[in-house]
């Protein structure tokens, strides 16, 4: 055979092995793409027409009765601020949690991680029954706190309670997202900063905390979604009766009196609006910090 015609069929045989290369991923894919169409994009498409459909026709007509209610804007403040409060202390004891884990055995750590990973599956109906019967009006350490005079007037079933609730919710999935990224800080890096005069405190925040940087804030993000977005736990704890988004949404989709599911609609769509302008604010602190430690090794 011609040395011409050998380069010929080895460079179609090496073509043809890219593009086998090329399209068995794309199969592979497939049905995890057509998963995230149909339930992803299709509800979130389906969502947002329902929401611009009035009884008088297309329209903005649900946003302006929303943004012109008390009831709705208040029922988007109660969940931006009890998700804030709770996404915080959660990331707050997730990170100590994650940082003490870092330094434990591994016996204890395999211990503790398969208990976390088990927490943080107890979520919705059940957690709010279990702190219904310990921390309820009558429940067991509620009783016992008051006996010794240590609360007075606490009400689980309150923005309190919710806040405690969806803490306890968050404390497990922080500790799980924020553990592998510990595991960036180099054991010799405490002892090279203390050889050059800094401080515990000094290489916490000068070393330890620009790297857990991008950790921290995308698991913030994270716990906020987690809790805006939290319906079960908050409905089985106070009955529908605390005014958050999600109960609103449910209420008006499910409700036997009002049943208006566009208006429920156009409420889903701000509020995954909002949730749109908070992670596009993760991603532009996430570039900066990036773009702050190239400079810094520059």
């Amino acid at each position: 055979m011609m040395p011409a015609a050998t380069d010929t069929l080895t460079a179609q045989g090496a073509h043809q092995g890219r593009a086998r290369r090329h399209w068995l991923p794309a199969l592979v894919l497939l049905p995890f793409a057509l998963l995230m169409i149909l339930f992803q994009l299709a509800p979130m498409i389906w969502v947002l027409v329902g929401s611009l459909q009035t009884p008088d026709g297309w329209g903005l007509g649900y946003y302006q009765e929303i943004l012109s209610s008390p009831f709705y804007l208040q029922s988007f403040g109660n969940s931006l601020r009890i998700a804030g409060i709770a996404s915080l202390a959660g990331l707050a004891i997730g990170t100590l949690g994650a940082a003490a884990l870092r330094h434990s055995g591994e016996g204890v750590k395999r211990l503790l991680l398969a208990f976390v990973t088990m927490t943080s599956n107890f979520s919705g109906v059940p957690l709010a029954f279990a702190f219904i019967i310990i921390l309820g009006i009558n429940g067991a350490i509620t009783l016992l706190l008051k006996s010794w005079g240590w609360i007075d007037g606490f009400n689980l079933y309150s923005g309190s309670g919710l806040i405690l609730i969806y803490t306890y919710f968050q404390i497990p999935l922080a500790l799980l997202l924020l553990y592998p990224a510990f595991d960036a800080l180099q054991d010799d890096w405490p002892q090279a900063a203390a050889l050059l005069g800094a401080s515990k405190r000094q290489y916490v925040w000068h070393v330890a905390l620009p790297v857990l940087t991008p950790a921290l804030l995308g698991t913030l993000i994270i716990l906020f979604a987690n809790a805006v977005g939290a319906y079960a736990s908050a409905y089985a704890l106070t009955t529908g009766n605390f005014n958050l988004v999600t109960i609103r949404v449910a209420s008006l989709v499910s409700g036997d009196i009002f049943l208006e599911p566009n208006l429920a609609a156009a409420l889903a769509v701000i509020l995954m609006v909002l949730l749109g302008v908070v992670t596009a604010a993760n991603q532009w602190l996430l570039k900066r910090s990036y773009v702050n430690k190239g400079n810094q090794h520059a």
